[in-house]
């Protein structure tokens, strides 16, 4: 199968970490390409890009000091599951980012499973992976429609919190 290849930068502040099955097929073209899926509107309403990207703009986040990796997993009738962690592991160390944002609990239970940690609430974990923080983010496929995250009215916020956290956004200069 195939995977979408990574987009990082040399010195990326943030790389966001999705997750994807080696055992499926390839569904879009771009990362966070589905319809509905809100990553790139959350991503411009906190403040981490200036401008409103779409998913073929995906090769622009470096200029932004952004990037955007999967952790694969394999997981089919047929194979074990596995999942790549140490290939995750491997990649972060050396792009040392500011921060490892996962886009979903689900993906951050599943990265927190391998390293022997409890599933994370959103926002800051305390722990990192080759030795870049943790951040988990509310998924924003279009799926993801709760009343409340983790307390609070909208996903937005949780992402404002990570712009903060690099100097960008309206609530940088609290930081």
């Amino acid at each position: 199968m195939s995977l979408l290849p990574d987009v990082v930068g040399e010195t990326p502040l943030v790389v966001f970490c999705g997750m994807a099955n080696l055992c499926s097929p390839l569904r879009h073209d771009h990362h966070y390409g589905g319809p509905g899926n809100a990553f790139w509107r959350l991503l411009h309403s906190s403040g981490l890009t200036e401008d409103r990207l779409e998913p073929a703009d995906d090769v622009r986040l470096p200029a932004y000091g952004l990037g955007v990796t999967d952790l694969v997993v394999e997981r089919a009738p047929d194979v074990p599951r596995r999942t790549h962690v140490d290939d995750l592991a491997s990649k972060v160390e050396g792009w040392s980012p500011e921060w490892l944002a996962m886009t979903s609990k689900t993906v951050a239970a599943e990265l927190a499973r391998c390293l022997g940690h409890r599933p994370p609430g959103l926002g800051i974990t305390g722990w990192d992976l080759a030795g870049a923080p943790v951040f988990v983010l509310p998924g924003p496929s279009g799926a993801n429609q709760r009343r409340e995250y983790d307390g609070r009215p909208d996903r937005l916020s949780w992402w404002t919190d990570l712009a903060a956290l690099v100097g960008r956004g309206p609530d940088a200069a609290g930081a």
